[in-house]
């Protein structure tokens, strides 16, 4: 994994304002892998009180489609073409954290998963588990 990869995908995360206002930042870059972790705000809970779906399909989205970017030349990005959840367990806890993998690498396709885990008083429980396709698009200039 080169520099120049890693900080592209941070420059790429940073500009995305949903990841901003749910507080996620990533954890960790490699090639082929990247975790994104995101605490579990009283913003972002659902009525009884759990982490809501939608963080953790979000940063399970997230953490697969940078996996998939890891992979590619500077000329092209990822978008989602599409994805399914499994949700395992209430997201239950201080933080989640997705740890999104490279399945498959195709030209045009890119098969990824994400395991998302919630972390609640040391314990560390998996909650959530993410398989999709990612599609090779052009960057925009």
């Amino acid at each position: 994994m080169t520099n120049k990869m890693v900080d592209r995908i941070n420059r790429s995360f940073e500009s995305q304002t949903m990841m901003k206002t749910i507080g996620a930042r990533i954890h960790n870059i490699e090639k082929g892998s990247v975790s994104i972790e995101a605490p579990i705000l009283p913003s972002t809970l659902q009525q009884q009180g759990y982490g809501h779906a939608g963080l953790t399909f979000s940063i399970g989205d997230s953490a697969a489609g940078y996996s998939a970017l890891t992979l590619l030349p500077e000329d092209q990005e990822v978008m989602t073409a599409e994805i399914k959840i499994n949700l395992l367990a209430p997201a239950e806890g201080e933080l989640l954290l997705a740890e999104g993998k490279v399945v498959k690498s195709g030209k045009r396709f890119i098969v990824v998963t994400s395991e998302i885990n919630a972390l609640n008083n040391g314990q560390t429980k998996l909650i959530a588990i993410i398989q999709g396709t990612m599609v090779t698009v052009r960057m925009k200039s």
